[in-house]
C-alpha cells in the first residue's frame, strides 16, 4: 500500500473515530462510547503489521504541530520536547470522569516507565480557556505530576484547534452560563521523540491499557 493511499485511509478513520465523543458530565461515565468500529476498520485496512497496542497515524497530515501557552505562560510548540516522547490529551479540569481518570493513568505509565520516566512528557490541553485558567491549571497538573504539563488556547481559537486535530469540542448548557459541560474526544495523541504524530490513542478501561501505553512509549523510545 503506497504511503499516500495509507495516510488517506487513517485520516479518514480517525476522524470517524474523533466523531465518538465522551459526554463529561456527572450522568456520563460510561467511556465505551469511544470504542467505535473505525479502530477495528483500520487494523483490517493496514494489517497486523504495526508493533503499536495503539493506533498507527504515522504520516498523519493532521495534529503535526501547536503553538500554545503553558500554564505559567511560556509557548511551545513540539519542538520544545526532542528527545522524548509526548502523549498530547484534550480535555477540561471540570470533567468528572474521563479526564482525571485518563491523567491518573498516565500517572500509572510514567511510574511504569522506571528509569525512563523522564523520557515521557504528558501535554493536557484545555478546551475550557475560558473557565480553566493557568492557576486552576497549576493545581490540576499538581495533583497528578509536577512535570505534567498543561496548555492553554485562547476561547476563541479552541474550534480552529479541535479541527488542526480533528476533534471534537462541543458545549452542553448547563442551569446558569457558567455551569456547561462538554462532549469532546477523549483520545490522545503519541508524538515520537523527533516531534512526529505517530499514535492516537482511544480511552480503555481494560485490565492491560497501562501496559499497552507502556508497551507503544517504549517502542518509540527504543527507535533510532
Amino acid at each position: 500500500m503506497s504511503l499516500p493511499f495509507k495516510t488517506l485511509i487513517q485520516t479518514s478513520l480517525i476522524a470517524l473515530i474523533g466523531l465518538c465523543l465522551i459526554a463529561c458530565s456527572p450522568t456520563d461515565s460510561n467511556t465505551k462510547q469511544d470504542n467505535g468500529p473505525a479502530s477495528t476498520g483500520l487494523s483490517s485496512v493496514l494489517g497486523n503489521s504495526t508493533p503499536f497496542k495503539s493506533i498507527d497515524i504515522t504520516g498523519a497530515e493532521h495534529a503535526k504541530d501547536f503553538d500554545l501557552p503553558d500554564q505559567n505562560g511560556q509557548r511551545h510548540t513540539i519542538k520544545d520536547f526532542q528527545g522524548k516522547v509526548v502523549v498530547m490529551f484534550f480535555g477540561y479540569t471540570q470533567c468528572p470522569d474521563v479526564c482525571p481518570t485518563a491523567m491518573m493513568d498516565m500517572v500509572a505509565v510514567k511510574k511504569a516507565l522506571g528509569s525512563k520516566a523522564d523520557k515521557l512528557q504528558v501535554i493536557f490541553v484545555t478546551l475550557d480557556p475560558e473557565r480553566d485558567t493557568p492557576d486552576i491549571l497549576k493545581a490540576y497538573m499538581g495533583n497528578f505530576d509536577s512535570s505534567f504539563m498543561a496548555l492553554i488556547p485562547k476561547p476563541q481559537d479552541v474550534a480552529s484547534l479541535a479541527k488542526q486535530f480533528k476533534i471534537v469540542a462541543i458545549k452542553e448548557p448547563g442551569q446558569t452560563a457558567g455551569s456547561y459541560t462538554l462532549n469532546h474526544t477523549a483520545s490522545s495523541f503519541m508524538y515520537d521523540t523527533q516531534g512526529r504524530v505517530r499514535l492516537y490513542t482511544r480511552p480503555s478501561s481494560g485490565a492491560n491499557k497501562i501496559a499497552d501505553l507502556t508497551h507503544d512509549i517504549e517502542i518509540l523510545l527504543a527507535e533510532k
